[in-house]
């Protein structure tokens, strides 16, 4: 069966707009936060196993590493949620034209930065 449709498979070659890239950076994002749940939940089971492993998570929490590793689940965290929300309003058709959705995609980038830089401020 042959068809006539072009096939892109090198994801380096494709050229997607500002709103195509916030759409597969939800995507990516939902996956990160995925994978950064282990860390999470590693980090509360040494904190809750005895009042040792709570001064070692405690200890832990407090390098520049953790601290730079929950930085960046908080973005990913604010950034999925943001964009989400974005989706769920345009399931409604709230925003759903072509210019109000280039709009929202500098929206949710610039909310996420902001609520991320705030955040940050507080962690560190």
């Amino acid at each position: 069966m042959k068809t006539d449709r072009p096939v892109n498979l090198n994801v380096f070659t494709i050229s997607l707009p500002f709103v195509g890239l916030v759409s597969f950076a939800h995507r990516v994002t939902g996956m990160v936060l995925f994978v950064g749940v282990a860390f999470g939940l590693y980090v509360l089971d040494m904190a809750l196993a005895s009042s040792a492993g709570f001064a070692e998570a405690a200890a832990l929490t407090q390098t520049f590493f953790a601290k730079f590793i929950f930085l960046g689940l908080l973005f990913t965290l604010i950034f999925h949620m943001v964009a989400g929300i974005k989706h769920l309003l345009m399931d409604f058709h709230i925003g759903d034209s072509l210019e109000a959705a280039q709009v929202n995609a500098v929206v949710v980038v610039v909310v996420s930065v902001v609520c991320t830089a705030a955040l940050g401020v507080l962690l560190w």
